[in-house]
């Protein structure tokens, strides 16, 4: 679906939509997504009713809610259903396949030099633990095609790797990787694939039962714009024996037969606010209803404005395009020359002084990464339907004015 870029000088709805500040121009929906109002006040009904009558709700009324999340949650992602439990973030749902299985201690994970800081340590948990091990490749930013990715990965497979860890879209450099190709080649080498999807749900279209990956988790408070703590879990049908949540309940020793262990003890967790997760049906249609083609729309014009944005700021950086179009979703990183060595973010908040200077000065809230390592750094948009051109635009000028100020 092709964009013009005369439909890209406004924004796609009303910012109103939401509660983000109008004061601030908010170029950071990739960490932590913005919830619309209307769904909020959907969640707020939840709660309301889950507090008049708190035994009807917890105990008789949820599962049967929770299967009908799910079912639509699971249509959204091109799933089965009862492939698809709800977790509160991706981190856990990492986690929770990682602290599941079981490793020798000649077993290897494999994971690139691109994964989420978290997702890593997850990693080396549970390798740690087992006396396993961690296996790194090198993918580097800038990029200039995919083989370069689905090359690294296979180069570095062993007899000893049980598990591949890979990012469906990278944090921080925003790259798409070619997961649906790696998939099958690993699958043709015996290799059972985990993809940390946080960002993908609501950024590209999913069909989880063709990409080919035996456990798949993503975020659905980012671009899916559900409310904080909803997330899902999708293992493969032949895969969900071993999968244990991260918190043994009830389920463990229930005597139930009419559904799967793997959702009967995913599905009660102990007491919680399942109201995030309620609420993900309602978020699905709200934001497919904001532009007349849907989710395939509201897909299409964030990724457009996304390249948009990314080829505006390095026109100003003259720089060329640190990967090609087909890798970019609704978020785009580009190099920034180094930093000056007062510019290096300190504890406790690590925020690079540029960062800062943009948000306190120009209102402009956007995040920079440590890439690959000090001094080098990159810059981070993010496109959603509240973002126009003319957001950018002050980035880039006020960009170029920090730079040429020494930050």
């Amino acid at each position: 679906m092709n964009i013009e870029r005369s439909l890209l000088t406004g924004p796609a709805c009303s910012p109103g939509n939401w509660l983000l500040d109008p004061k601030v121009t908010f170029l950071n929906h990739g960490a932590f997504g913005a919830c619309p109002i209307p769904v909020l006040d959907f969640q707020r009904g939840i709660r309301d009713r889950l507090e008049r009558q708190p035994l009807q709700f917890l105990a008789r009324d949820l599962e049967p809610l929770l299967d009908q999340a799910r079912a639509a949650l699971a249509g959204f992602l091109g799933a089965d259903a009862e492939d698809v439990v709800f977790v509160p973030n991706a981190t856990a749902g990492v986690n929770t396949v990682l602290r599941s299985l079981d490793f020798g201690p000649e077993a290897e994970i494999l994971v690139t030099n691109q994964e989420y800081n978290a997702c890593r340590n997850a990693a080396n948990y549970a390798t740690g633990r087992q006396g396993a091990r961690v296996v790194v490749v090198e993918i580097p930013f800038p990029l200039t095609h995919d083989d370069q990715v689905v090359n690294a990965v296979l180069a570095g497979l062993t007899p000893h790797t049980r598990l591949v860890l890979l990012d469906h879209i990278v944090s921080q450099t925003g790259l798409v990787l070619p997961v649906a190709r790696l998939a099958a080649e690993l699958a043709a080498r015996g290799v059972d694939l985990l993809v940390d999807g946080a960002h993908a749900p609501g950024m590209l279209p999913l069909d989880l039962r063709t990409l080919g990956a035996t456990y798949y988790t993503g975020n659905l408070h980012k671009w899916l714009c559900a409310p904080k703590g909803a997330a899902f879990l999708y293992v493969r049908r032949d895969r969900q024996l071993p999968i244990r949540p991260l918190v043994i309940s009830h389920g463990a020793n229930s005597a139930r037969t009419d559904r799967s262990r793997y959702l009967i003890e995913f599905g009660w967790p102990g007491t919680w606010d399942p109201s995030a997760c309620l609420s993900v049906p309602e978020a699905i249609r709200y934001i497919g209803s904001l532009l007349p083609g849907g989710w395939p729309a509201v897909m299409a014009r964030n990724r457009a404005l996304a390249l948009a944005a990314r080829d505006l700021l390095c026109a100003a950086l003259h720089i060329p395009a640190p990967c090609p179009d087909a890798n970019i979703g609704s978020l785009a990183a580009v190099p920034l020359p180094d930093a000056p060595a007062h510019g290096w973010p300190t504890p406790p908040v690590f925020e690079f002084p540029l960062q800062e200077r943009l948000r306190r000065s120009a209102g402009i809230e956007v995040p920079l990464m440590p890439w690959p390592a000090p001094p080098k750094r990159l810059l981070r948009v993010s496109a959603q339907l509240y973002n126009s051109l003319p957001h950018y635009e002050s980035l880039a000028r006020e960009l170029l004015v920090a730079l040429a100020a020494g930050d």
